[in-house]
């Protein structure tokens, strides 16, 4: 049994790292086993269906510039200083002034992933992760043409990204419904890894719903097939080559697949798509409230058997929560009829609405049922429910 507990963004442990090669999703804590595992083979494979839809997977290249030498330092010299042991590969990689008054140009940073075309005019997806703070975007067809790419809009919270290249009659992928996926569906990955190019491997659904405490939205599919850094924002298709899920991180002690990956269900994809092709953004409504889990104690001295809801920990001044009445300990059980379970549960109820939306919530407060009315605010990505 393999036992780590991570504690830094970049290291040689067990770490959950979004596949933009050394980028990092998360810190958690988790316990893994490293797996034996096999797909099984397919009778006849998917030569046939990989030669149909890899002309929609692309190459993602971003350049990010780094700051100039006055900004890094502050506008402060080092002239006089004595350089520290690694400060010359140090300087040369951000720009700083030598002790000796030469300055060292920076050099600009590059990273590389993976996205897949959803639309024959260049509209592709990618993880957000892989274009954040890029200053140029390109993207590499599968017939050799680079192109520069716009980023249209990218949700952090979801890791979801959408750019568009300038370019007619491109070969594209369609969606398939991620609610409908079974836990050992085969399944196919198709990316980037280590920038190697275009690569496919085959597994299977391994479990469904998985929260890798990345964030609220965390909803992954998990999957055996090998995926690895660079896979960023590539697709998981089923086996009539529908996209079911974009490949998004892996747990791994190496930084390679051991059979642990993960992606975004394309349901959550589709969704936030459609709100970043409008105007860029995600519009998620917000009440302004810390929330907890039931604990089971206080579900047992009120009855709760089945539905759990979240309990209200903070209720924040100036807030639509605030001014719809909710006080600290209600116990919200249901968001328009529809039962809660959970801190997730609700958090997802409420940003799935716009804001200036009006919610009913269901809730207990000492013990008696009641319902509230409540205007939904604007949720900023950092913002809790």
């Amino acid at each position: 049994m393999l036992k780590q507990t991570i504690r830094s963004r970049i290291a040689p442990a067990v770490a959950v790292t979004a596949l933009l090669a050394g980028g990092a999703l998360t810190t958690i804590d988790t316990t893994i086993a490293t797996p034996a595992y096999a797909a099984a083979p397919v009778a006849g494979g998917y030569v046939d269906l990989v030669e149909q839809v890899a002309p929609a997977v692309v190459t993602i290249e971003v350049t990010q510039k780094l700051p100039d030498a006055a900004e890094m330092q502050g506008q402060r010299g080092l002239q006089g200083q004595q350089m520290p042991e690694g400060f010359e590969e140090f300087a040369r990689r951000f720009g700083f002034e030598m002790p000796n008054g030469q300055q060292v140009e920076p050099q600009p940073m590059q990273g590389a992933g993976t996205g897949f075309i959803i639309s024959e005019d260049g509209r592709v997806v990618t993880n957000a992760h892989v274009v954040r703070n890029a200053d140029e975007v390109e993207v590499t067809l599968s017939d050799g043409r680079t192109l520069s790419a716009e980023v249209i809009g990218a949700d952090t919270a979801t890791d979801i990204a959408l750019l568009k290249v300038e370019a007619e009659g491109l070969p594209a992928l369609n969606f398939g419904e991620s609610e409908a996926l079974k836990v050992g569906q085969n399944v196919i990955a198709m990316g980037n890894p280590f920038g190697l190019g275009n690569t496919v491997t085959t597994g299977i659904v391994s479990a469904l719903g998985r929260d890798l405490r990345s964030g609220p939205f965390d909803d992954f599919i998990q999957t055996d097939a090998a995926i690895n850094r660079g896979n960023s924002g590539g697709p998981l298709m089923d086996e009539a080559g529908n996209v079911i899920g974009m490949n998004t991180a892996i747990i791994s002690p190496t930084g390679g697949s051991i059979g642990l990956g993960f992606a975004v269900p394309s349901d959550l994809v589709k969704e936030v798509v459609a709100d970043l092709s409008d105007d860029g953004a995600v519009d998620r409504g917000w009440l302004g409230v810390q929330i907890e889990p039931v604990s089971d104690e206080v579900a047992a001295a009120l009855g709760m058997e089945n539905e759990r809801g979240t309990i209200i920990a903070e209720v924040m001044e100036d807030t639509p929560a605030k001014e719809a009445g909710l006080m600290q300990g209600d116990i919200v059980t249901m968001v328009n009829g529809a039962a809660i379970d959970g801190p997730r549960g609700l958090t997802r109820a409420i940003a799935g609405d716009q804001p200036g939306a009006t919610v009913e919530l269901t809730l207990l407060r000492k013990g008696k049922e009641m319902t509230l009315d409540v205007t939904l605010g604007q949720r900023d990505v950092e913002q809790p429910a």
